[in-house]
């Protein structure tokens, strides 16, 4: 055996020994590489691949408009976790995470290329499995606070009762009205919206209650009213908290009697629809200062859902990034894979005045600017990225330790210093918590969690 021969063969066994699959090309794109992995991903032996064009092989969703390969022969610049997904040779689908680079000889002459691409089929149905659990009717959660909101969300849809929505804008008031109309018997019916603080009183009167042909300029024909729109289904009043003393009237007959009366009408129309209403304000302090009814406000507060802000719920960034990138991705037909480990530690720390909302935006921004694969630091908003990039190697590990130590602080805080429900909450055993709060240097709340001050034990 010569000594090209023993090389090739060592190549072959180094290759065979990696769980990636590994391919490389010639600059006829003819595969010449192509080791076990490989040939489990793709379902097709190594003798049959060896020569064969790569494309014929793969039957990717990339091959022909979007090759990673592809791209880097004609830039010269790798790329690192690009997704896609393959046809096996029994026509399933395949998605897979791909990263190339040149091949060169040893004057430097490039000669062809390598791509190594990951199966990605158990991560995925992970993800989906994941979805499914903290998804309800395009609601994502896993917090406490969330998983409660989805347990409480199909009795409330089933009753008929009024239901009050108060929580910061962006939190998502709508979705959760929405699903209360899609899971309750009227869901056949309309779900129908309607911003009360979008419309000054004349025309959000017009637009609730309707009007008759001549009961105003312009008014040429009769014009049905938001509640007889949704006679048999539900009306959403958002940002009820807006509306003026006299349209405050108005809307409590209507709950009372169950009767509209159009612009220029003297005739009652009797409606059967369920109002959910909701705010960004805190409507009992409206109460108190005179500005809202408290006999509406007792009237639409019959069922109340008190949403958190995204600040109070950080353990579902992760989710969201996931869930809004993969939204992205269908609208835009992008691949993005998703965020970077420092991009997921700033998204963390933000404070989001603005919310799941906020988030949301953030995303679009990113999706603009990145060519990649994965979404980095200088695609997010100005506002967001570091002043002075992190020194080379330090971010992960800080990143990583920074998310810890601000769930677990969060999470203290919430359950008011009490550690047995602070590690329940977190999925970690009590001394877990305990070892991870000395490694982290987590200085407890002042009470122990049952109301009585934590005492300072002094040190000899």
């Amino acid at each position: 055996m010569d000594d090209s021969q023993e090389f090739q063969q060592r190549e072959a066994a180094i290759l065979d020994s990696i769980n990636e699959g590994v391919f490389t090309v010639d600059l006829d794109w003819r595969i010449t590489a192509f080791n076990r992995a490989a040939e489990q991903i793709t379902g097709v032996p190594r003798h049959l691949a060896m020569g064969s064009q790569c494309c014929d092989v793969f039957r990717a969703s990339v091959c022909e408009t979007n090759c990673a390969l592809r791209r880097t022969m004609a830039s010269g610049q790798p790329m690192v976790n690009a997704t896609a997904h393959i046809v096996n040779q029994d026509g399933a689908r395949v998605p897979i995470r791909i990263s190339t680079a040149l091949l060169r000889d040893d004057q430097g002459v490039v000669v062809g290329g390598v791509e190594t691409f990951q199966d990605l089929t158990q991560v995925e149905r992970l993800q989906k499995e994941l979805q499914a659990r903290y998804t309800f009717e395009d609601i994502i959660g896993r917090s406490p606070a969330m998983r409660r909101l989805f347990e409480t969300l199909p009795p409330i849809a089933a009753s008929s009762s009024t239901v009050l929505i108060e929580g910061p804008s962006g939190t998502g008031k709508e979705l959760v009205a929405r699903a209360i109309h899609n899971l309750s018997p009227r869901k056949r019916k309309r779900f129908v919206a309607i911003n009360c603080g979008a419309l000054p009183d004349t025309l959000l009167e017009s637009e609730l209650f309707g009007h008759k042909a001549g009961a105003f300029t312009d008014a040429r024909r009769d014009k049905p009213g938001r509640f007889v729109w949704a006679d048999g289904g539900t009306l959403f009043l958002d940002e009820i908290g807006d509306v003026s003393p006299a349209m405050q009237v108005r809307l409590l007959r209507v709950l009372q009697e169950r009767v509209v009366e159009p612009l220029g009408s003297v005739q009652p129309v009797p409606v059967d629809v369920r109002v959910v209403a909701a705010t960004n304000k805190d409507l009992a302090d409206l109460v108190r200062a005179g500005t809202f009814r408290e006999d509406l406000y007792y009237r639409i507060r019959v069922i109340h859902l008190r949403l958190p802000s995204l600040a109070q719920r950080r353990e579902d960034i992760p989710l969201l990034i996931q869930h809004i990138v993969s939204k992205f991705n269908q609208l835009q037909g992008t691949q993005i894979a998703g965020v970077s480990d420092d991009v997921l530690t700033r998204l963390m720390e933000h404070p989001y005045p603005g919310n799941v909302r906020e988030l949301e935006n953030i995303i679009e921004h990113a999706f603009v600017l990145c060519q990649g694969s994965i979404i980095e630091l200088h695609h997010l908003p100005l506002e967001l990225r570091p002043s002075v990039p992190p020194a080379q190697g330090e971010l992960q590990p800080r990143s990583l330790r920074a998310m810890e130590r601000l769930l677990i602080a969060e999470t203290l805080e919430r359950r008011g210093g009490n550690r047995k429900a602070a590690a329940r909450e977190l999925g970690i055993d009590v001394s877990t918590l305990y070892r991870k709060m000395k490694e982290l240097h987590i200085q407890p709340p002042d009470t122990d969690g049952r109301g009585r001050r934590r005492q300072t034990r002094s040190m000899s």
